[in-house]
């Protein structure tokens, strides 16, 4: 059966027999196939060639091949992939079809087997790209590299990225907490020149402030108490490619002159060396404070302010955009439709004016982990507004969760616990898997919980 299509496949695995036999069946079968044995030979054949699907062993010799994984994905995400996974591996693989694998198949496995799934994956990627480029020939974008958005403002955005993307231009991204500054920042490094080359990410708030200095410029051996080896700085790894700075302003102050001078001068020094060695990287910065409040409470220094901000992106917080919140909600509800299993086709009218009454402190963070809860917790096929999680007008604001929290006197943290569990379970239907992720605990900790607490899920699910 000859292929009309004219796919390109990239098979990785380092077993030769594994991948000389799948490229001899997919070449048969009139598709054009590379072959790479490591993981950073599978990235460098992708960036050049443009597969429109991989199959992907995820256990490399050099990397893991979830890496591998979200880099086709980052770069390029309407390349499906289908992983391949070796025996014990399947909670990797259950990750993978998270960070958005097509497919996964346990070795050994026979070429009748992968075959249907390749046709099926190369058919879904051609639906999507079909879909992709009428949604282009429409006037207003409502997606845009992950961005959400048809709004006025979204489509200022998505202009000023396309605008300064292929420049070298410092770009500082402010906005709320849950705002998506990351999708933007995404959006502008793999529209850029360096979309190729690596994006790395620091996150300013996470890191410990002593340790900042060392992850940035790296540091040599013995240059504090546990440097007890050279070690590469993040500004290194990023050569040729883009850094962010998520959360500028948490950076301690005492190092900002030091970031400043690399800016300036174009190279750096390691912690306890004399010798400076040129750096090549775009700069991408976030902020959740407003730059002129953090500059009036000493925590950025202006000069620097200055030098990051040479195009400056203000991200709307949600209220700001409401008209958005119908696209978001749409999205967020295919995407936890399809990843929970569950036949949830729409939002009825009552829930959507819960929604806009809302004034989303958490953006749009907060829809998605909104639209997620009320997919696992919906009883029939629409989201109704009991499946919100707001107040439902019979309390005051703040009320229904102390309401419900009245522990009854006498009961140990261990009767709570089985009360909650039980609950969870009754409204989920028995549905240990969504009652896990309610709970926010993984699904084996639960099941050996209903154990400890011998609770009979049939019963509760019946009631």
């Amino acid at each position: 059966m000859g292929n009309s299509n004219d796919a390109r496949i990239l098979v990785v695995d380092d077993e030769p027999v594994m991948t000389d036999s799948l490229k001899q069946n997919l070449v048969e079968e009139g598709y054009r196939v590379d072959t790479a044995s490591s993981g950073a030979e599978a990235i460098e054949l992708f960036d050049r060639g443009g597969h429109h699907l991989a199959i992907c062993d995820l256990q490399l010799p050099d990397m893991d091949g979830l890496e591998v994984l979200r880099h086709l994905k980052d770069t390029r995400p309407t390349t499906e992939v289908i992983v391949v996974t070796g025996y014990g591996t399947v909670t990797k693989a259950v990750e993978a079809t998270k960070a958005g694998a097509f497919y996964f198949v346990e070795k050994p496995f026979d070429f009748d087997q992968m075959l249907p799934l390749v046709e099926k994956a190369l058919e879904r990627r051609e639906l999507r790209a079909e879909t992709e480029m009428m949604r282009s020939r429409l006037a207003t974008r409502a997606e845009y590299f992950n961005i959400i958005g048809a709004s006025k403002q979204m489509q200022m955005i998505y202009e000023t990225i396309e605008s300064v993307a292929k420049s070298d231009a410092n770009v500082l991204i402010v906005g709320e907490s849950g705002t998506g500054k990351e999708l933007i920042a995404n959006a502008i490094h793999y529209n850029s020149l360096r979309a190729k080359k690596p994006f790395v990410k620091v996150n300013c708030a996470a890191l410990p402030k002593e340790l900042i200095e060392s992850e940035l410029f790296g540091h040599t051996k013995g240059a504090f108490t546990g440097a007890h080896a050279d070690k590469e700085g993040l500004v290194q790894h990023a050569a040729g490619g883009s850094i962010l700075l998520d959360e500028i302003a948490e950076m301690p102050v005492e190092l900002q002159p030091k970031l400043l001078r690399v800016l300036q001068d174009r190279s750096y020094r390691k912690v306890g060396s004399e010798k400076t060695y040129a750096v090549d990287f775009r700069l991408i910065c976030s902020t959740n404070r407003l730059p002129a409040d953090a500059i009036r409470e000493g925590l950025l220094r202006d000069d620097l302010f200055y030098r990051i901000s040479t195009i400056t992106i203000h991200v709307p917080p949600m209220r700001e955009r409401s008209e958005d919140i119908q696209l978001l909600a749409e999205h967020f509800l295919k995407m936890y439709a399809q990843k929970y299993d569950r036949p949830i086709t729409g939002i009825s009218q009552a829930a959507y004016q819960r929604l806009f009454a809302h004034n989303w402190p958490g953006n749009v963070r907060e829809l998605q982990n909104v639209i997620e809860r009320a997919v696992l917790l919906a009883k029939n096929t629409k989201i109704e507004p009991i499946d919100l999680p707001f107040d439902n007008g019979s309390l005051p604001e703040g009320a229904g969760a102390a309401a419900a929290w009245d522990v009854p006197v006498n009961m140990t943290l261990e009767d709570i616990e089985k009360m909650v569990i039980e609950k969870t379970l009754q409204r989920t239907g028995g549905n240990k898997q969504a009652a896990a992720n309610l709970l926010g605990i993984y699904r084996p900790r639960l099941y050996s919980k209903i154990r400890k607490y011998n609770i009979d899920v049939n019963a509760l699910a019946s009631q």
